[in-house]
């Protein structure tokens, strides 16, 4: 027991260790040896009412700032761990942050940073990767690993996009993509729970399946007539009154179209339907100890399926943000890995819908800034930008997970005595 614990602690430095990595290498490169050009921090856009002064600071000057924040957030966390206290996701979140800030400051010296476009557009990128992070939270608080987040994202888009434009209807077509994506993922949770078969292999099967049926059915079918069948176009923006025209939140939050509102709305209930109602204790208990859930009567097998079922209808909402909520038509293997960005999200974001939430917004603002900085810095190799988003995955789980645990019975199956 006593070696267990020390293992715990042990492995629990490797928070600050990365924390500390990553801190003086921005003080050092982007405060000490950075750029001394001045950057301009846009807080609003052109279409708000009310207009806020640009915000400008040495480039050098904000990383050195951002540096020494970042070590005393760091040296903050290695206390607790000395202490042996587990230390909150949200100093990881905030340190994620103040990086990007720096980063950005970085890249744009001498030009300006339009905070509402890149927040707005890190929200809508964000969109699949929280709904897919959703439906990983609904299987695994249930004990069922769901690997096949990619799959049901890709599924949900294809069909959003195909479905939407043979019915000249896009919210026809978002409602296909939910219940087809639920389809995908019963088939996992009945494997899973009839079956007792192996979780993650059923998980990859299901995604190299769903890439070889999109693949074969754009190449055979869609490609002969896109007009006719990948052509739904994007959802409207919905301007909320007053509320859209609060500077910087404004245009990021209240204007915007139905697929982002529909998600921060599921984040909510989620937190509320897991944590505040009798029907979330029962899934948890069945994700923590499915005997003791069984013996006071929870059915297990059924609680499981149709969490896991569920999960499918947000994570084919997430597929269709890909396409009539974002790029308007379908594009071969368009999920691009964001599936298992997800699954990263939620052992991130330990397995609790609002941390989930706030770290595939870092990954979501990764993506924009990937796409932004090719404009703003074109001298950086474009294979560089390109692996930004899981250069964030890699370090976001190897070294901010800390001690994360699990549900205990995640992944393992329930044979009823």
């Amino acid at each position: 027991m006593a070696t267990e614990t020390k293992k715990e602690v042990r492995e629990s430095w490797k928070t600050p260790s990365v924390m500390g990595s990553i801190a003086a290498v921005i003080l050092i490169f982007f405060g000490i040896l950075g750029k001394p050009e001045i950057v301009s921090f846009e807080l609003t856009g052109v279409r708000e009412a009310i207009q806020l002064p640009y915000l400008d600071i040495s480039s050098s000057l904000l990383g050195t700032v951002a540096g020494i924040i970042l070590l005393a957030i760091t040296g903050y966390v290695a206390w607790q761990v000395s202490r042996n206290i587990r230390a909150s996701i949200w100093f990881s979140l905030l340190f994620g942050a103040i990086a990007l800030v720096a980063l950005l400051g970085w890249l744009a010296a001498g030009s300006v940073v339009p905070v509402a476009f890149i927040l707005g557009s890190a929200l809508v990128l964000a969109v699949p990767i929280i709904l897919g992070a959703m439906a990983g939270v609904m299987s695994e608080r249930v004990g069922v690993v769901n690997i096949a987040i990619e799959g049901q994202l890709l599924t949900g888009a294809f069909v959003a996009s195909v479905v939407g434009t043979l019915t000249e209807n896009q919210i026809v077509g978002i409602i296909a993509a939910m219940f087809t994506a639920a389809l995908f993922s019963a088939v996992l949770a009945v494997f899973a729970v009839r079956f007792l078969a192996q979780q993650i292999i059923v998980g990859v099967v299901l995604n190299v399946l769903a890439i070889g049926i999109t693949n074969f059915l754009y190449q055979q079918w869609v490609t002969e007539d896109e007009s006719a069948t990948n052509s739904p176009g994007t959802l409207p923006i919905i301007h909320i009154p007053f509320l859209g025209d609060i500077p910087v939140i404004g245009p990021v939050l209240f204007q915007n179209r139905i697929t982002v509102f529909l998600a921060i709305g599921i984040v909510i209930v989620l937190w509320f339907v897991l944590f505040k109602t009798k029907l979330g204790l029962r899934a948890r208990a069945v994700g923590e100890n499915p005997l003791a859930a069984d013996t006071v009567g929870i059915n297990v097998s059924r609680t499981r399926f149709w969490w896991v079922t569920l999960g499918g209808l947000l994570a084919g909402l997430g597929g269709a943000a890909l396409t009539v909520g974002s790029s308007g038509s379908f594009g071969r293997e368009m999920s691009g890995g964001l599936g298992f960005i997800a699954l990263a999200v939620v052992i991130l974001g330990r397995w609790h819908p609002g941390y989930a939430t706030a770290a595939a917004l870092l990954f979501g603002f990764s993506i924009i800034l990937r796409i932004w900085a090719h404009q703003v810095s074109p001298g950086i190799p474009t294979h560089f930008l390109t692996m930004v988003p899981y250069l964030v995955t890699l370090i976001a789980v190897v070294g901010f997970v800390g001690r994360s645990r699990p549900p205990a019975a995640d992944g393992i199956p329930y044979v009823k005595g």
